[in-house]
């Protein structure tokens, strides 16, 4: 399987630094994925224990990968309706 590939790359070595590249991407798409999956509040892998995971999040830490002056202030409205339905 993998003889014919390697026939066709000395054939034609221009093709080298090109599956290289695509290498890497994968590569780097699977770990951001796989990273993303593990660390993130926001990827839900099992609904079923915990059917409103959004309610778990800290308002006061950022869900962004980066942030720019952000300032956090409670919206009212919000804190009122939290306050009526506990």
């Amino acid at each position: 399987m993998f003889g014919g590939f390697f026939q066709m790359l000395k054939k034609r070595k221009e093709l080298i630094p090109l599956i290289g590249f695509v290498g890497c991407a994968a590569l780097g798409a699977a770990t951001a994925s796989i990273y993303f999956l593990l660390t993130k509040p926001d990827v839900i892998l099992n609904k079923t224990s915990n059917p409103e995971p959004w309610e778990m999040l800290d308002p006061s830490k950022p869900q962004k990968l980066m942030t720019i002056n952000q300032q956090w202030k409670p919206v009212e409205e919000l804190e009122l309706v939290k306050k009526l339905t506990k």
